[in-house]
């Protein structure tokens, strides 16, 4: 069973492919294409192309969310396949021996900021250790781990370079 190409983020709020769309743009063709489709209308409204809208705008919504969606473009379908690295770089020689999505991620790893994101992993590390060292396995410590490993989840992606 194959899954559907996803649809274009841009052509689903009906905006201009481009790299200068703004927050204000993309917040308007949400806000046009909900009041017209969205399923609390008298008429029931359209629920599958408000979904489509919903997950358009979720992609589109953030500067880095649309620039991440440019710079798929036609890679989006091959990417499960195969990583597309160029210049070499760090990760090339490891092509042929790990999957595409470990690649995907040393790739993006190696063209951010390593070191800040090995900060940060080493903090959420301390935190681990010092919980159990200070609390035991108590109730707490898995709460602390896990705030800490959220906070991990939510600040590192600024650590990690563009798809």
């Amino acid at each position: 069973m194959s899954r559907p190409a996803p649809s274009d983020p841009f052509r689903t709020l009906g905006l201009e492919r481009r790299a200068d769309v703004t927050d204000d743009e993309v917040r308007a063709a949400w806000r046009r294409v909900a009041a017209a489709t969205h399923p609390d209308r008298a008429d029931g409204g359209d629920p599958a192309r408000f979904a489509a809208a919903a997950a358009a705008y979720t992609a589109l919504r953030t500067r880095s969310g649309r620039s991440e969606v440019l710079t798929e473009g036609s890679e989006r379908l091959t990417r499960r396949w195969r990583i597309p690295l160029t210049g070499g770089g760090p990760v090339r020689p490891l092509a042929g021996l790990l999957p595409a999505g470990v690649l995907a991620g040393l790739s993006r790893i190696t063209s951010g900021r390593p070191v800040r994101l090995t900060l940060r992993v080493m903090v959420v590390a301390g935190v681990g250790v010092a919980a159990m060292a200070i609390a035991g396995w108590r109730p707490a410590t898995p709460a602390l781990i896990a705030g800490a490993l959220t906070w991990l989840a939510l600040t590192g992606g600024r650590d990690l370079g563009p798809r």
